[in-house]
């Protein structure tokens, strides 16, 4: 069988300068992601999806960065370009990637109505408590959905996020490693569209956040939180992990607020 012409993101990519883009990204840089023995949760395109989605979720990949071809990616990944373009399209769908010809595949910003309702945000205080409730509003629910929908894979993910959670690491360590805890619980929930909707909160919320993981003790708060919420995933217990995210949200709102008070000479 011939080998199909290649898609519009596997044109040459040009210079930055040209495009304006921010950095090619190396497929070297994009990890991999938990496909072919490993596989549990649902296709080879799906893995590969989520997989991108939490690197765009905990800013490894940032607006304007462009991936590699298809053509690179299937051979560093050893999938097929069927599945790849599976994940392209289902990343699409979700506008946090865009394939044009000539400029291969990058990464987009958030909706243009998304940054504006964002930078509409002026009040500090108005901000703390926006993002509290938009979190309380969904968080809670994705952890329900994720202690009876997770699979043995998502665990595995959400476990190695915890361990390295444990460790002195840096307040930027602790805050990716925050973003990509609730990314992978979102992503274990099973529901793309949900998953879609907690990607933009955390671009949204990553701001307020950092206040959240500045002081030591913070730090072991989050952690403390986060491994309460695996115990009732793993026990397969939704209400147990509907009521420990709701926990763990009013914890780290309590925390936001009093960093953002000392801040303030408070």
């Amino acid at each position: 069988m011939s080998t199909p012409p290649d898609s519009p993101a596997d044109a040459p990519a040009d210079s930055l300068a040209e495009r304006g883009g921010r950095r090619p990204v190396p497929a070297s840089a994009l990890g991999l992601p938990p496909t072919g023995p490993v596989l549990i949760r649902g296709s080879v395109g799906s893995e590969i999806s989520a997989h991108l989605e939490k690197l765009i979720a905990v800013g490894e990949l940032r607006p304007g960065d462009r991936l590699p071809s298809e053509r690179e990616l299937a051979a560093t990944w050893n999938v097929s370009r069927a599945s790849l373009r599976e994940a392209m399209h289902e990343l699409e769908a979700k506008h946090l990637l865009e394939r044009r010809p000539g400029r291969g595949t990058t990464v987009l910003p958030a909706p243009e109505r998304v940054q504006t309702l964002y930078s509409q945000l002026s009040d500090a205080e108005h901000q703390l408590r926006d993002v509290a409730e938009l979190r309380e509003s969904i968080e809670p629910r994705l952890a329900e959905l994720a202690a009876v929908r997770a699979t043995k894979a998502n665990l595995i993910e959400l476990e190695n996020v915890l361990q390295q959670s444990m460790a002195d690491v840096s307040p930027e360590e602790s805050l990716r490693l925050d973003l990509e805890f609730h990314m992978l619980l979102a992503v274990a929930s099973q529901n793309p569209l949900m998953s879609a909707i907690n990607t933009v909160v955390g671009s949204w919320t990553s701001a307020t956040r950092v206040l959240s993981h500045s002081t030591r003790y913070a730090r072991e708060v989050s952690y403390l939180g986060h491994r309460s919420i695996i115990e009732a995933v793993r026990a397969s217990d939704g209400p147990a992990a509907h009521r420990a995210m709701t926990r763990h949200l009013a914890d780290v709102a309590a925390l936001t607020r009093d960093e953002f008070d000392t801040s303030r000479g408070e």
